[in-house]
């Protein structure tokens, strides 16, 4: 058995998984496993009967039914994945890079399920690495920050391609300082609550000086010290990391 990625592309030779299934679920519903190999090309003995073949490039996967004749044996399986790579990486406004710490990548099937839910196909992907899917449509959510920067897309896989996707994300990386002058140094002990311009609380930490990543917007950051509280209206701007200061009443 040999897989490769196009109709006229050469053989696969690394990073394959085959498995051979018996067609009769076992008791527990699953077809059960009767061989596997890891690598490049495979080569199996089975008696005659009915099988079912799957070949596995990383996310990318076939399954077709074999039939080994009584009569002798079978012909080579050429196995088309029509598959392709995807890696993704995204930056903040225009240019500005983003720490690939605080980048991950979801990757749904584009078209919904009965459900009317998308498939996910792989999560928590990190930037520049490859992931090995069948050919079409996917929707990818990417995520920079834990708040609220959330920026979704459709990219297309092309069979025997490797597509690079760069994500614009429009959200900025802010620290928060309660200072008593500008540019003083930051009060610690200090709980933060950020607000959006409805009203909206979307972050809530303690500490002197917390490191938060914003979607673009306006924003009210509330200081509470020693039973007092003190605010601040700001506003964020795409790739434009920044200091935001509240001081002392």
């Amino acid at each position: 058995m040999e897989a490769a990625l196009t109709e006229n592309g050469e053989p696969l030779r690394h990073g394959l998984t085959w498995r051979i299934f018996h067609p009769t679920p076992g008791t527990d519903g699953k077809l059960p496993l009767l061989a596997s190999s890891e690598g490049g090309s495979a080569e199996f003995e089975f008696e005659p009967g009915d099988y079912f073949l799957h070949v596995a490039f990383g996310r990318a996967g076939v399954t077709k039914k074999l039939t080994v004749p009584r009569d002798g044996p079978i012909e080579k399986q050429h196995i088309v994945m029509e598959a392709g790579g995807l890696i993704l990486n995204a930056v903040s406004g225009i240019d500005a890079r983003i720490p690939s710490t605080q980048l991950r990548f979801n990757i749904y099937k584009a078209e919904e399920g009965i459900d009317g839910e998308q498939q996910l196909v792989v999560e928590d992907v990190k930037p520049n690495t490859i992931v090995r899917l069948n050919a079409g449509t996917y929707h990818i959510v990417s995520e920079y920050g834990s708040v609220n920067a959330v920026i979704r897309s459709d990219i297309r896989v092309e069979a025997g391609k490797l597509t690079e996707a760069v994500i614009q994300h429009r959200a900025a990386q802010l620290t928060l300082k309660l200072v008593a002058e500008p540019g003083g140094e930051a009060i610690a002990d200090t709980a933060w609550s950020i607000l959006t311009s409805g009203g909206d609380v979307v972050s809530e930490s303690v500490g002197a000086f917390p490191t938060i990543v914003l979607a673009e917007g306006e924003y009210t950051a509330i200081a509470r010290n020693k039973a007092k509280v003190h605010q601040r209206d700001f506003t964020v701007v795409a790739g434009r990391n920044s200091d935001v200061e509240v001081l002392l009443n």
